[in-house]
Protein backbone atom coordinates (compact mmCIF):
# COMPACT_ATOMS: atom_id res chain seq x y z
CA UNK A 1 0.00 0.00 0.00
CA UNK A 2 1.40 3.26 -1.20
CA UNK A 3 2.49 5.47 1.81
CA UNK A 4 1.17 9.02 1.65
CA UNK A 5 2.80 12.46 3.84
CA UNK A 6 3.89 13.01 6.34
CA UNK A 7 1.67 13.69 9.27
CA UNK A 8 1.72 17.26 10.87
CA UNK A 9 3.87 16.71 14.18
CA UNK A 10 3.54 18.45 17.16
CA UNK A 11 6.55 20.43 18.82
CA UNK A 12 9.11 17.92 20.20
CA UNK A 13 9.95 19.86 23.03
CA UNK A 14 6.40 20.75 24.16
CA UNK A 15 5.83 20.09 27.92
CA UNK A 16 2.96 17.81 29.39
CA UNK A 17 3.38 17.41 32.76
CA UNK A 18 6.43 15.07 32.49
CA UNK A 19 10.00 15.34 31.71
CA UNK A 20 10.78 17.29 28.92
CA UNK A 21 11.69 15.26 25.60
CA UNK A 22 14.31 17.42 23.72
CA UNK A 23 14.67 16.39 20.07
CA UNK A 24 17.35 13.89 20.28
CA UNK A 25 20.78 14.86 18.45
CA UNK A 26 22.38 12.50 15.68
CA UNK A 27 25.63 12.25 14.60
CA UNK A 28 26.90 15.43 12.20
CA UNK A 29 24.59 17.57 14.93
CA UNK A 30 21.54 16.90 12.26
CA UNK A 31 18.33 16.56 15.19
CA UNK A 32 16.06 14.37 14.89
CA UNK A 33 11.98 13.49 15.02
CA UNK A 34 10.65 11.76 18.32
CA UNK A 35 9.67 8.16 17.70
CA UNK A 36 6.41 7.45 15.52
CA UNK A 37 4.26 5.56 17.86
CA UNK A 38 0.77 4.23 17.07
CA UNK A 39 -1.32 2.37 19.78
CA UNK A 40 -4.00 -0.20 19.58
CA UNK A 41 -7.12 -1.13 21.99
CA UNK A 42 -10.27 -0.15 23.66
CA UNK A 43 -11.43 1.43 26.75
CA UNK A 44 -9.61 1.70 30.02
CA UNK A 45 -6.42 -0.06 28.73
CA UNK A 46 -5.90 1.78 25.56
CA UNK A 47 -6.64 5.02 27.99
CA UNK A 48 -3.70 4.11 29.80
CA UNK A 49 -1.53 3.23 27.35
CA UNK A 50 -1.92 6.91 25.50
CA UNK A 51 -1.83 8.30 29.23
CA UNK A 52 1.82 6.93 29.76
CA UNK A 53 3.23 7.14 25.64
CA UNK A 54 1.86 10.94 25.27
CA UNK A 55 4.81 11.58 28.21
CA UNK A 56 7.55 10.41 25.74
CA UNK A 57 6.34 11.10 22.35
CA UNK A 58 4.49 13.87 20.42
CA UNK A 59 3.92 11.87 17.42
CA UNK A 60 0.96 9.20 18.74
CA UNK A 61 -1.43 7.97 17.05
CA UNK A 62 -4.42 5.77 18.86
CA UNK A 63 -6.43 3.21 16.43
CA UNK A 64 -9.20 2.76 18.57
CA UNK A 65 -12.13 -0.46 18.17
CA UNK A 66 -15.82 0.38 17.56
CA UNK A 67 -17.58 -2.60 18.47
CA UNK A 68 -19.25 -1.05 21.90
CA UNK A 69 -22.45 -1.51 22.22
CA UNK A 70 -23.68 -0.81 25.85
CA UNK A 71 -24.22 2.31 27.40
CA UNK A 72 -24.43 5.66 26.02
CA UNK A 73 -22.40 4.63 22.79
CA UNK A 74 -24.94 1.51 22.40
CA UNK A 75 -27.80 4.28 22.28
CA UNK A 76 -26.32 6.20 20.04
CA UNK A 77 -25.51 3.92 17.99
CA UNK A 78 -28.79 2.38 17.77
CA UNK A 79 -31.20 5.95 17.16
CA UNK A 80 -28.33 7.16 14.79
CA UNK A 81 -26.45 4.62 12.97
CA UNK A 82 -23.24 5.84 13.74
CA UNK A 83 -20.19 4.28 15.24
CA UNK A 84 -19.87 3.91 18.96
CA UNK A 85 -18.07 6.96 20.13
CA UNK A 86 -17.46 5.92 23.61
CA UNK A 87 -13.68 4.73 23.51
CA UNK A 88 -13.01 6.98 20.98
CA UNK A 89 -13.58 10.09 23.44
CA UNK A 90 -11.89 8.10 26.06
CA UNK A 91 -8.70 8.09 23.95
CA UNK A 92 -9.35 11.53 23.42
CA UNK A 93 -9.41 12.52 26.87
CA UNK A 94 -6.71 10.28 27.54
CA UNK A 95 -4.69 12.46 25.24
CA UNK A 96 -5.40 15.62 26.87
CA UNK A 97 -2.09 17.20 28.66
CA UNK A 98 -1.78 17.55 32.50
CA UNK A 99 -1.88 21.77 32.25
CA UNK A 100 -5.40 23.18 32.89
CA UNK A 101 -6.81 23.36 29.49
CA UNK A 102 -5.96 19.82 29.09
CA UNK A 103 -7.63 18.96 32.50
CA UNK A 104 -10.85 21.04 32.03
CA UNK A 105 -11.07 19.25 28.46
CA UNK A 106 -10.65 15.63 29.49
CA UNK A 107 -13.20 16.80 32.49
CA UNK A 108 -15.66 18.20 30.11
CA UNK A 109 -16.28 15.07 27.34
CA UNK A 110 -15.92 12.94 30.12
CA UNK A 111 -18.86 14.65 32.16
CA UNK A 112 -22.08 12.62 31.99
CA UNK A 113 -25.26 14.07 32.79
CA UNK A 114 -27.50 12.57 35.44
CA UNK A 115 -31.59 13.48 34.52
CA UNK A 116 -34.47 11.71 34.77
CA UNK A 117 -34.85 11.97 31.01
CA UNK A 118 -33.46 10.60 27.93
CA UNK A 119 -29.83 12.49 28.63
CA UNK A 120 -29.30 10.22 31.41
CA UNK A 121 -26.25 8.76 31.32
CA UNK A 122 -24.57 10.35 27.93
CA UNK A 123 -21.36 11.30 28.00
CA UNK A 124 -20.47 15.34 26.90
CA UNK A 125 -18.04 13.79 24.18
CA UNK A 126 -20.00 11.51 22.88
CA UNK A 127 -22.57 13.60 21.90
CA UNK A 128 -20.00 16.33 20.44
CA UNK A 129 -17.92 13.64 18.26
CA UNK A 130 -21.53 12.50 16.98
CA UNK A 131 -22.53 16.01 16.17
CA UNK A 132 -19.48 17.07 14.21
CA UNK A 133 -19.88 13.44 12.19
CA UNK A 134 -23.18 14.48 11.07
CA UNK A 135 -21.75 17.76 10.38
CA UNK A 136 -19.22 16.79 8.57
CA UNK A 137 -19.47 13.71 7.08
CA UNK A 138 -16.31 12.36 7.56
CA UNK A 139 -15.07 9.96 10.90
CA UNK A 140 -11.97 11.28 10.73
CA UNK A 141 -11.70 14.71 10.14
CA UNK A 142 -14.68 15.12 12.87
CA UNK A 143 -12.30 13.50 15.26
CA UNK A 144 -9.05 15.71 13.99
CA UNK A 145 -11.24 18.62 14.89
CA UNK A 146 -12.57 17.23 18.67
CA UNK A 147 -8.77 16.93 18.97
CA UNK A 148 -7.60 20.10 18.02
CA UNK A 149 -10.19 21.64 20.39
CA UNK A 150 -8.62 19.16 23.10
CA UNK A 151 -5.35 20.58 22.40
CA UNK A 152 -4.76 16.47 22.15
CA UNK A 153 -1.08 15.12 22.34
CA UNK A 154 -1.74 13.05 19.42
CA UNK A 155 -4.72 11.47 16.98
CA UNK A 156 -7.34 9.35 17.73
CA UNK A 157 -8.82 7.14 15.16
CA UNK A 158 -11.31 4.54 14.55
CA UNK A 159 -10.11 0.99 13.43
CA UNK A 160 -13.08 0.60 11.05
CA UNK A 161 -15.23 3.12 9.50
CA UNK A 162 -18.81 0.67 9.87
CA UNK A 163 -20.35 -0.20 13.41
CA UNK A 164 -19.05 -3.67 14.22
CA UNK A 165 -20.78 -6.09 16.40
CA UNK A 166 -18.57 -8.81 18.31
CA UNK A 167 -19.66 -12.37 18.57
CA UNK A 168 -17.63 -14.99 20.56
CA UNK A 169 -17.55 -18.66 20.73
CA UNK A 170 -18.02 -19.50 24.69
CA UNK A 171 -17.88 -22.87 26.44
CA UNK A 172 -20.06 -22.95 29.15
CA UNK A 173 -21.93 -20.15 29.02
CA UNK A 174 -25.22 -22.60 29.67
CA UNK A 175 -23.85 -23.48 33.32
CA UNK A 176 -25.79 -26.68 33.81
CA UNK A 177 -23.68 -27.57 30.22
CA UNK A 178 -20.36 -26.61 30.93
CA UNK A 179 -18.64 -28.47 28.01
CA UNK A 180 -20.84 -27.12 25.59
CA UNK A 181 -19.94 -24.11 22.95
CA UNK A 182 -22.29 -21.07 22.60
CA UNK A 183 -22.28 -18.02 20.69
CA UNK A 184 -22.61 -15.05 22.26
CA UNK A 185 -22.89 -11.59 20.63
CA UNK A 186 -22.94 -8.08 21.87
CA UNK A 187 -19.38 -6.69 23.58
CA UNK A 188 -21.19 -5.65 26.56
CA UNK A 189 -22.69 -9.53 26.46
CA UNK A 190 -19.18 -10.86 25.86
CA UNK A 191 -17.46 -8.61 28.44
CA UNK A 192 -19.47 -10.33 31.05
CA UNK A 193 -20.29 -13.75 29.71
CA UNK A 194 -20.26 -16.84 32.01
CA UNK A 195 -18.16 -19.49 30.85
CA UNK A 196 -14.88 -19.43 29.05
CA UNK A 197 -14.20 -17.35 25.79
CA UNK A 198 -12.52 -19.70 22.94
CA UNK A 199 -12.82 -17.55 20.06
CA UNK A 200 -14.17 -13.97 18.81
CA UNK A 201 -15.12 -13.56 15.47
CA UNK A 202 -16.79 -10.12 13.90
CA UNK A 203 -20.07 -8.92 12.51
CA UNK A 204 -19.81 -7.94 9.39
CA UNK A 205 -17.05 -10.32 8.40
CA UNK A 206 -13.70 -8.64 6.99
CA UNK A 207 -14.68 -5.23 7.54
CA UNK A 208 -13.11 -2.54 5.78
CA UNK A 209 -10.11 -0.33 7.73
CA UNK A 210 -9.99 2.69 8.31
CA UNK A 211 -7.00 3.89 5.32
CA UNK A 212 -5.62 6.10 7.96
CA UNK A 213 -5.32 3.60 10.49
CA UNK A 214 -3.60 1.29 7.72
CA UNK A 215 -1.26 4.32 7.01
CA UNK A 216 -0.58 5.16 10.33
CA UNK A 217 0.51 1.15 11.23
CA UNK A 218 2.65 1.00 8.10
CA UNK A 219 4.67 4.41 8.53
CA UNK A 220 5.34 3.43 12.51
CA UNK A 221 8.58 3.24 14.30
CA UNK A 222 6.59 1.27 17.35
CA UNK A 223 2.98 -0.41 17.52
CA UNK A 224 1.92 -0.85 21.00
CA UNK A 225 -1.06 -3.65 21.04
CA UNK A 226 -2.56 -3.70 24.60
CA UNK A 227 -3.48 -3.44 27.80
CA UNK A 228 -7.27 -3.62 27.88
CA UNK A 229 -10.19 -6.33 27.57
CA UNK A 230 -8.51 -8.78 25.60
CA UNK A 231 -11.36 -10.45 23.61
CA UNK A 232 -13.70 -6.96 23.33
CA UNK A 233 -10.89 -4.80 22.81
CA UNK A 234 -7.23 -5.82 21.84
CA UNK A 235 -7.43 -8.90 19.84
CA UNK A 236 -10.69 -7.21 17.76
CA UNK A 237 -7.93 -5.33 15.74
CA UNK A 238 -6.30 -8.55 14.52
CA UNK A 239 -10.09 -9.24 12.87
CA UNK A 240 -9.92 -6.64 10.07
CA UNK A 241 -7.74 -8.11 7.35
CA UNK A 242 -6.13 -4.47 6.10
CA UNK A 243 -5.09 -4.09 9.87
CA UNK A 244 -3.34 -6.99 10.51
CA UNK A 245 -1.69 -7.18 7.05
CA UNK A 246 -0.16 -3.69 7.82
CA UNK A 247 0.39 -5.33 11.16
CA UNK A 248 2.16 -8.14 9.81
CA UNK A 249 4.04 -6.07 7.47
CA UNK A 250 5.20 -2.95 9.11
CA UNK A 251 8.62 -2.32 9.49
CA UNK A 252 7.66 -0.94 12.71
CA UNK A 253 8.80 -2.69 15.84
CA UNK A 254 5.72 -4.27 17.89
CA UNK A 255 5.35 -4.12 21.76
CA UNK A 256 2.42 -6.42 23.48
CA UNK A 257 1.63 -5.10 26.71
CA UNK A 258 -0.07 -7.45 29.11
CA UNK A 259 -2.81 -6.67 31.63
CA UNK A 260 -1.92 -6.70 35.67
CA UNK A 261 -4.87 -9.18 36.02
CA UNK A 262 -7.81 -11.35 34.68
CA UNK A 263 -11.11 -9.42 33.72
CA UNK A 264 -13.94 -11.20 35.93
CA UNK A 265 -16.19 -12.41 33.15
CA UNK A 266 -14.18 -12.28 30.05
CA UNK A 267 -11.10 -13.36 30.96
CA UNK A 268 -11.50 -14.91 34.67
CA UNK A 269 -8.70 -16.95 35.42
CA UNK A 270 -6.42 -16.08 32.34
CA UNK A 271 -2.79 -16.72 33.25
CA UNK A 272 -0.44 -13.80 31.84
CA UNK A 273 0.57 -16.91 29.24
CA UNK A 274 -3.32 -17.51 28.32
CA UNK A 275 -3.31 -14.19 27.10
CA UNK A 276 -0.81 -14.76 25.03
CA UNK A 277 -1.63 -18.13 23.47
CA UNK A 278 -5.18 -16.75 22.31
CA UNK A 279 -4.01 -13.85 20.79
CA UNK A 280 -1.88 -16.27 18.55
CA UNK A 281 -4.84 -18.54 18.31
CA UNK A 282 -6.39 -15.45 16.25
CA UNK A 283 -3.14 -14.40 14.66
CA UNK A 284 -0.71 -17.12 14.15
CA UNK A 285 1.32 -15.04 11.66
CA UNK A 286 1.66 -11.97 13.81
CA UNK A 287 5.40 -11.57 15.28
CA UNK A 288 5.85 -9.10 18.46
CA UNK A 289 9.52 -8.06 19.71
CA UNK A 290 8.51 -7.31 23.40
CA UNK A 291 5.82 -8.54 25.47
CA UNK A 292 5.89 -6.02 28.50
CA UNK A 293 4.33 -7.21 31.75
CA UNK A 294 4.52 -6.09 35.35
CA UNK A 295 6.61 -8.74 37.42
CA UNK A 296 4.56 -8.60 40.56
CA UNK A 297 1.57 -9.70 37.54
CA UNK A 298 3.74 -12.64 36.35
CA UNK A 299 3.96 -16.01 38.66
CA UNK A 300 5.41 -17.86 36.33
CA UNK A 301 7.91 -16.42 34.41
CA UNK A 302 9.19 -19.27 32.62
CA UNK A 303 6.03 -20.18 31.30
CA UNK A 304 5.05 -16.50 29.73
CA UNK A 305 8.72 -16.50 28.36
CA UNK A 306 7.75 -19.99 26.73
CA UNK A 307 4.74 -18.35 25.33
CA UNK A 308 5.93 -15.17 24.05
CA UNK A 309 8.86 -16.89 22.04
CA UNK A 310 5.93 -18.15 19.82
CA UNK A 311 5.64 -14.68 18.86
CA UNK A 312 9.25 -14.51 18.04
CA UNK A 313 8.87 -11.83 21.55
CA UNK A 314 11.12 -11.24 24.32
CA UNK A 315 9.79 -10.74 27.78
CA UNK A 316 10.27 -7.35 29.49
CA UNK A 317 9.28 -7.52 32.86
CA UNK A 318 8.76 -3.94 34.39
CA UNK A 319 7.07 -2.21 37.37
CA UNK A 320 4.21 -0.80 35.91
CA UNK A 321 1.46 -1.13 38.24
CA UNK A 322 -0.39 1.86 40.69
CA UNK A 323 1.07 1.59 43.95
CA UNK A 324 -2.54 1.53 45.80
CA UNK A 325 -2.36 -2.34 44.58
CA UNK A 326 -5.49 -1.97 42.41
CA UNK A 327 -5.12 -3.62 38.70
CA UNK A 328 -4.38 0.01 37.15
CA UNK A 329 -0.95 0.94 35.10
CA UNK A 330 0.79 3.97 36.84
CA UNK A 331 0.97 6.30 33.93
CA UNK A 332 4.76 7.34 34.99
CA UNK A 333 6.18 3.85 35.69
CA UNK A 334 4.48 2.93 32.25
CA UNK A 335 5.66 6.00 30.76
CA UNK A 336 9.40 4.60 31.72
CA UNK A 337 8.67 1.56 30.93
CA UNK A 338 7.91 1.75 26.99
CA UNK A 339 10.56 4.89 27.09
CA UNK A 340 13.00 1.97 28.09
CA UNK A 341 11.79 -0.16 25.63
CA UNK A 342 12.48 2.17 22.74
CA UNK A 343 15.64 2.55 23.73
CA UNK A 344 17.15 -0.54 24.00
CA UNK A 345 15.16 -2.67 21.72
CA UNK A 346 15.87 -2.59 18.15
CA UNK A 347 17.59 0.54 16.81
CA UNK A 348 15.59 1.52 13.40
CA UNK A 349 14.40 5.00 12.56
CA UNK A 350 15.66 8.40 12.26
CA UNK A 351 14.59 9.60 15.65
CA UNK A 352 17.66 6.88 17.05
Amino acid sequence: MPRKGVRQRRNADSRDGGVRRPLRTLRGGRRSAQPKVVALGGGMGLSASLTALRRITGDLTAVVTVADDGGSSGRLRDELGVLPPGDLRKALAALCGDDEWGRTWSEVVQHRFTSEGALHDHAVGNLLIVALWEQLGDHVRALDLVGKLLGAHGRVLPMSAVPLQLEAEVRGHEPDRPEELSRVRGQAAVALTPGEVTQVMLVPHDPPAVPEAVEAVLDADWVVLGPGSWFSSVIPHLLVPDLLDALTGTRARRVLSLNLAPQPGETDGFSPQRHVEVLVQHAPKLAFDVVLADRAAVPDQESLRRAAERLGAEVVLAPVAAPDGSPRHDPELLAAAYDRVFRMHGRIGPWR
